[in-house]
């Protein structure tokens, strides 16, 4: 038995280090005897052991063993030398299971439900009885756990304590063995418990007095009114208290805390300091006036959705700064937004090249709901962030608020999991499940998070479970689907009581002395609300409206030589770097695009290039994300070029001779939702950075409806908040399918409203070079959103391509009328279709063979369709006097594209003109699955356009 175990031992030990304090008690029995029989027979030991041998040196005190025999070389170890080695095996065996597995039987449900176990836990499963253990020494168990002990009864019943107590330790799933063996190190010592770091009792009870007296007073003044309240949870704000107080000790400058509904409030009053006035001043719920500037209006959103931000002074010097984004009823949603907000604040991008990510200077804390963790799909895509480069925050914090239940649904009916955290034990994040009704505990799990988390630049979960003690809101009865559970809940008390009463026991402070603390705070709170007025206390954080017409006035156009400079910096890689053959052809192409300014020399991706690079050049950073972005869905970018011999990687704006900014670009993983999401907050965080994401094809923007929805077209009318993004998204017709069709454009025209984004569909290369700088130029200005529908097949399409000095002279146009009648007047009189359009059907139009055989027909290309160019689309009528109808024009089913949305302003536009659409029929699919039954009906509308345009 002992020498197949140490055979097994040998296998693993050859590819691992290890030193003399590994193999102590039996264990160095173990060893040794194996030790004898190689040099006797080294044959008589498997090749793995036999490395190992080859490498180890028996310890000097060590005395020569005699075959068949076990001798414990330590003190105390000679009263079991006839011990059966099986017995001593299963010693080790139950000590390393409570290890593993004792969480299992932790004690941390408040209300008080048996923990599962495990028979792992049991001695019985390995073997051996109490008598067994107390039989054998400490010795057989290594580290501080054994420290001051005398046999394996008292090591096991340790463990028992540490790992089945109020904390639930589950990190056997960590593989990384500095960091398994760092957690069963800190977690056995216990470092961060009393006595070894000491707790104030006092102030934890001041603490616990301020949040229940703040939700009892609410309740008693606003009955029946929503604010999800903590109790139950009322840990949670000194868990907060410890992280972000570490925080501020490590010199971490800012922290960021992310939550859904429950406990906001009161965590927005005590861990933010968001002032009690301003919180009774909302439950008023004053009506104001709204604000309205030029048809945009301020909407606001419910007190629970709010944010608030609190700078921590130390000494004269303001040392942290702790902010909480608003967040709206999608309640994982704010997850890869907090984790965006984060990278940003951390980010340095004042400086060329790629830009500098300072872990030490930000943390983020998530606060996940315990039915929201595993059923929300964005988590999980967060979690698979923490690790990448370019969306790495140094480790986040994740608090599970568990009130063990969600609206009505218990933990059966809500994961498939054993914890709500199982999920995480996927990407190796360390968990800590713990009694929210111990504080003491609490505090202790909120240390080690941190630690974990400075030390090892990881994630790390704190499940802190407790209960709700009213039901989802405060007019929920929740005794209508859990009577058995809130009978228990009616009948607990308040963790402020619990730890009251042991304060009393501890001799620290009277149970009298509480209550009158608990009085005094509710009192407190009175005296305010009887003070209140709404008007001065009720703070909107109402956004700036930008004047009018100052994205018409922005100047974009960049000189020639400045331009042709560029370009030339452009193409330049290091010496050694070998170009793939075929870019080469590309790339000399373009070193004799400006020989002739011109000449339509430069394609999309070059003009995209020129535009960035000249944005860099002026001192805006940017950051390109999406999927496949480097290369292009389309190979057309070549941002991030390899090397065809090494693979190494050269990134030509990175190395820019004239930027004065930070340009990043990262591949994005194959997620929508919180790739979007993060690049949200990146962006809210730094508005003075270019933030572009782009999707492989338009249609994946599907995934992300809800941060569309939610934060990015909605935040600044509900919050204040000023996105201005790009979203770069492939959208036409080409014959691949309704997968690969259309970006939905209509969604985004359905929820434009109050100036909350510009959307475009750029029709030439020179087109997308001055949007691009636009919107450098407007970050701070008049930041919105940018929605561009960008080409597929046209990136490549000469009627696409721009000559340098469309760039250099050129400015942005929302509407480009037919290059036909643009310069002859007089043909334009005699036009009596004018048709707009958007996009790659415009291309087809102005390119097709019939063009030419009907000069009663105008092309007109509408290239920006939010905000409708109003001005620009009159104008352009002007031209067009004799007109007898207006016809829009799209590739998309009718009720899909642009047309529901264009049709009223267009209407109102041309006056009594007939206003008609061609389309393809409604659908509910939005392209078809064919590419012959594409290029008919293709052909069929494009046919239709010209049909009775001579009458």
């Amino acid at each position: 038995m002992i020498t197949s175990m140490v055979h097994a031992l040998g296998g693993v030990l050859s590819h691992m280090s290890f030193d003399q304090n590994d193999f102590r008690g039996f264990n160095e029995g173990y060893v040794l005897e194996l030790y004898d029989a190689y040099r006797r027979d080294p044959s008589s030991v498997d090749h793995a052991t036999r490395d190992f041998f080859k490498r180890w040196t028996p310890p000097r005190t060590s005395e020569p063993r005699h075959s068949g025999t076990v001798e414990p070389r330590h003190a105390g170890t000679s009263a079991v030398r006839s011990l059966d080695p099986d017995k001593v095996v299963g010693a080790v065996n139950l000590a390393q299971s409570i290890r593993r597995y004792g969480h299992l039987a932790a004690q941390i449900d408040p209300l008080g439900s048996r923990p599962l176990g495990d028979p792992a836990l049991e001695p019985q499963t390995h073997g051996v009885t109490e008598a067994d253990l107390r039989a054998m020494p400490a010795s057989l168990i290594h580290g501080d756990v054994a420290r001051g002990l005398e046999s394996m009864w008292d090591v096991v019943t340790r463990l028992r304590e540490i790992y089945c107590g109020t904390i639930g330790y589950d990190i056997a799933h960590i593989f990384v063995p500095e960091e398994r063996k760092w957690l069963r190190e800190v977690v056995e010592s216990g470092r961060f418990h009393p006595p070894a770091d000491p707790i104030d009792p006092v102030a934890l009870l001041n603490r616990l007095t301020e949040v229940e007296g703040f939700e009892r007073f609410l309740h008693r003044t606003f009955p029946g009114k929503t604010r999800f309240s903590i109790e139950g949870l009322d840990t949670l704000v000194p868990v907060l208290d410890e992280v972000i107080a570490e925080a501020a000790e490590a010199g971490i400058r800012r922290a960021f805390i992310a939550m859904a509904h429950r406990g906001r409030l009161n965590v927005m009053a005590h861990v933010l300091g968001k002032p009690y006035e301003q919180i009774l001043a909302e439950f008023k719920d004053p009506v104001r006036s709204a604000l309205e500037n030029e048809g945009v209006q301020w909407a606001g959103d419910v007190k629970y959705h709010l944010g608030a931000s609190r700078a921590i002074e130390g000494g004269e010097e303001v040392d942290l700064i702790v902010s909480m984004p608003p967040n709206p009823s999608h309640l994982e949603a704010i997850d890869p937004v907090l984790v965006g907000m984060a990278r940003a604040a951390g980010t340095d991008a004042s400086r060329p090249g790629a830009p500098v990510f300072d872990p030490d200077a930000v943390l983020p804390v998530l606060i996940h709901g315990d039915a929201a963790f595993p059923g929300q799909g964005v988590v999980a895509e967060t979690l698979n962030l923490h690790r990448l480069e370019g969306y790495t925050t140094g480790g986040t914090i994740h608090i599970i608020a568990n009130n063990q239940i969600g609206f009505t649904t218990t933990p059966e009916d809500s994961y498939s999991t054993l914890y709500a955290s199982g999920l995480a034990r996927g990407f190796k994040v360390p968990i800590f499940h713990v009694n929210a009704d111990d504080p003491e505990a609490c505090v202790a799990a909120a240390r080690l998070a941190f630690a974990y988390r400075e030390k090892f630049r990881r994630d790390a979960i704190i499940d802190l479970v407790g209960y709700r003690r009213h039901g989802h809101n405060e007019g929920d009865e929740p005794a209508f689907t859990q009577p058995v559970m809130y009978a228990k809940i009616t009948a607990h008390p308040t963790v402020r009581e619990l730890w009251a009463r042991t304060l009393d026991v501890r001799g620290v402070m009277p149970l009298a002395t509480a209550a009158e603390r608990l009085q005094a705070a509710m009192g407190a709170l009175q005296a305010k609300y009887d003070s209140l007025d709404p008007d001065k206390h009720f703070i909107e954080p109402t956004p700036d409206i930008a004047p009018p017409g100052l994205a018409a006035q922005t100047r974009t156009a960049v000189a020639l030589d400045r331009l042709s400079a560029l370009n030339t910096a452009l193409l330049a890689v290091p010496a050694s770097f070998t170009v793939h053959r075929k870019l080469e052809r590309t790339r000399d192409r373009r070193r004799q695009a400006f020989a002739s300014p011109n000449d339509r020399t430069l394609d999309w991706a070059a003009a995209e290039e020129l535009a960035m690079a000249s944005i860099l050049e002026d001192g805006t950073p940017i950051r390109l994300t999406g999927e496949d972005v480097g290369r292009g869905t389309f190979s057309h970018r070549h941002a991030m070029l390899s090397d065809a011999n090494t693979g190494d990687m050269c990134v030509p704006l990175q190395h820019l001779s004239q930027a004065r900014a930070a340009f990043e670009i990262h591949n994005s993983p194959l997620s929508e939702n919180a790739a979007v999401g993060f690049e949200y907050g990146y962006n809210v965080q730094a508005p003075e950075r270019l933030v572009i994401w782009e999707a492989q094809y338009g249609d994946f923007i599907n995934g992300a409806q809800t941060i569309l929805d939610e934060f990015v077209l909605s935040a600044r009318a509900k919050w204040g908040q000023e996105p201005s993004m790009v979203f770069l998204l492939p959208h036409a017709h080409e014959g691949q399918g309704p997968d690969h069709a259309s970006a939905r454009p209509e969604r985004f025209l359905q929820l434009a409203a109050d100036i909350n984004m510009r959307v475009v569909n750029c029709t030439t290369a020179a087109q997308y070079f001055h949007v691009l700088r636009r919107q450098a130029a407007l970050l701070l200005t008049d930041p919105l959103p940018l929605i561009v529908l960008s080409p597929k097949s046209l990136l490549r399409h000469p009627f696409v391509a721009s000559a340098p000095s469309d760039l250099a002279t050129g400015r942005w146009m929302p509407v480009i009328d037919d290059p036909q009648f643009a310069p002859d007047a007089a043909a334009a009189k005699k036009v009596k279709r004018v048709v707009f359009c958007t996009g790659k059907v415009a291309v087809d139009l102005l390119t097709h063979a019939d063009r030419a055989a009907h000069p009663h027909v105008a092309v007109c290309r509408v290239e920006q369709l939010y905000p409708v160019p109003d001005v620009a689309i009159r104008e352009t009528l002007a031209r067009y006097p004799k007109a007898k109808e207006v016809v829009w024009m799209q590739e998309e089913p009718e009720n899909m594209g642009a047309w529901e949305f264009i049709r009223t302003p267009l209407q109102e536009l041309v006056g009594d003109v007939p206003v008609s659409v061609i389309a393809r029929p409604r659908s509910s699919s939005p392209a078809e699955g064919s590419a012959a039954r594409h290029a008919r009906n293709q052909e069929h509308l494009i046919a239709r356009v010209w049909e009775g345009s001579k009458r």
